[in-house]
């Protein structure tokens, strides 16, 4: 299976309890994003990789539309039947890849991913298209787990993501975020990083993680140096905290 149709396939079971789960749907970076939008009634703000759709219903309050983009067409149901719910009715959802929008050049005036790029099988693409459709005076918002810039940390927190989620490519480092956004065409005009709380049992049992690989997490953490521990924060019920960050982005003049 290409790892385009492992993400629809983990994320589709999984959509429900996305749009449930207090992680997503919660959140001083959903406070955020609507401050960010407050007074641009005339926005058009791109949703990549909407999941559920937490970012599109921060959002659809304050601007014209929202297109609440991702890969998973059950996601996209379970988005567009909330959205109905909360009488958003300028959210619109589009299937489709994160690295091909099927969209005008420069349609948006802000593109917001939320908890998605860390599935992207490529970023960098991804990102050329986001600057393709993004208005000159735009912005991005990358909102993301962000692996620490210690190889030992870093390790460790991508062989447990995978391990939980076979379709989990990379939680990719802010120096990396960096680069990528640079060659892109974009300049980081704003970062901002915290700690963000997993719940274990919740956090495996949302991606239905099989047994064998729960146990395989356990034993990481368990055998983890000292450092890593403490780093991550990691609990006897391995409940832990990794790094998240909101970087924000402008595209740099043509």
């Amino acid at each position: 299976m290409d790892q385009q149709k492992l993400v629809g396939a983990q994320f589709g079971a999984a959509a429900m309890d996305y749009l449930r789960s207090p992680t997503h749907a919660q959140g001083a970076d959903l406070e955020r994003l609507r401050a960010l939008v407050d007074g641009q009634r005339d926005w058009r703000v791109l949703d990549l990789g909407c999941g559920a759709g937490h970012a599109s219903f921060a959002l659809a309050g304050a601007v014209m539309e929202v297109t609440a983009y991702d890969l998973s067409a059950e996601m996209l149901v379970v988005a567009a039947a909330e959205a109905q719910r909360r009488k958003l009715a300028n959210v619109r959802t589009q299937q489709g890849a994160a690295e091909t929008l099927p969209f005008a050049d420069a349609r948006f005036d802000l593109v917001v991913t939320r908890f998605s790029a860390h599935h992207w099988a490529d970023v960098p693409r991804a990102l050329r298209e986001v600057r393709r459709v993004l208005q000159p005076e735009g912005r991005l918002v990358v909102i993301d787990v962000i692996a620490p810039e210690t190889p030992l940390l870093d390790t460790l927190l991508q062989s447990i993501e995978v391990l939980r989620d076979a379709s989990h490519v990379r939680d990719y480092r802010g120096s990396e975020w960096e680069v990528m956004l640079v060659r892109a065409g974009f300049v980081v005009s704003d970062r901002q990083g915290w700690k963000l709380p997993l719940r274990f049992e919740s956090w495996v049992a949302r991606m239905r993680t099989p047994e064998l690989r729960v146990a395989a997490i356990r034993s990481l953490c368990a055998d983890a140096a000292t450092e890593v521990r403490d780093y991550f924060a990691i609990q006897p019920n391995n409940d832990c905290a990794i790094d998240a960050a909101w970087i924000e982005a402008v595209p740099l003049p043509v």
